[in-house]
């Protein structure tokens, strides 16, 4: 019988899992954002997964894990109870959020034994280091690409919210050009100089980039970069794999 597990992301924009049969990423699933446990439902029937992980950085229908427990073996990941491939040497370990637990923990199952850091583009972007011993130290949160587009909307009387392009100009030429270079630029540059000041401390690491915004920034950084938009469900699997016996 085929092992398939599905991995769940429940984050602040979109809530989406992935499945994974015998190892394998097979299918990416979006929940519809109104009725989210009843899509689920609906992808547990189709899909019929053994097992299932959670990841979740929203107050999440308590309906949900109900149902995954009912309809597979579930694990919600925690901080507290979870098993993973890190450690976590921090100030009050218990507040960090699963979707930095999944991302380091893919970052070190890939890469194990080395200098990590994993920039995750999401509402928020995320900056996490992990180091030799696979301990994950912490990092940085800055305000992610929407969030910097709706800033300028809210708090202006005329500037509109304008979505990001990958290939904007350095010279903006009207309103909506001004801010996508602004913005998209903006954070090519703050990641161009967080890598840079990190190289400074720990000479040599790995640089992954993850997120639905990637496609927009990858061809406006210096750094040498891994782009991998799947690495939270593979840091979410490879989680499963410790905690699940079978």
């Amino acid at each position: 019988m085929s092992k398939k597990v599905l991995c769940i992301d429940f984050g602040n924009t979109r809530q989406k899992a992935a499945l994974f049969i015998n190892d394998v990423l097979t299918h990416t699933i979006y929940f519809d954002e109104r009725d989210v446990a009843g899509s689920l439902f609906e992808a547990v029937k189709f899909y019929q997964p053994t097992h299932s992980i959670l990841s979740s950085v929203i107050n999440h229908s308590p309906d949900v894990e109900v149902l995954l427990a009912e309809m597979t073996r579930f694990h919600l990941l925690n901080p507290k109870t979870s098993k993973l491939p890190i450690t976590t040497p921090v100030g009050k370990p218990e507040t960090i959020g699963a979707d930095r637990l999944a991302l380091c923990s893919a970052a070190v199952t890939m890469n194990p034994n080395q200098n990590n850091l994993i920039i995750g583009l999401g509402t928020a972007i995320t900056y996490n280091f992990t180091n030799v011993k696979n301990e994950f130290l912490g990092g940085g949160i800055s305000p992610g690409m929407y969030m910097r587009m709706r800033a300028l909307n809210d708090f202006t009387a005329k500037l509109p919210i304008v979505q990001p392009e990958w290939n904007v100009p350095l010279v903006g030429y009207d309103t909506k050009t001004n801010i996508q270079s602004g913005v998209v630029l903006g954070i090519a540059h703050e990641i161009d100089g967080f890598v840079e000041r990190y190289r400074q401390k720990y000479n040599a690491f790995n640089v992954l980039l993850t997120g639905g915004d990637a496609v927009h920034l990858a061809t406006h950084l210096k750094s040498k970069i891994f782009a991998d938009t799947e690495l939270l469900f593979k840091g979410l699997y490879a989680i499963s794999q410790i905690n699940f016996n079978d």
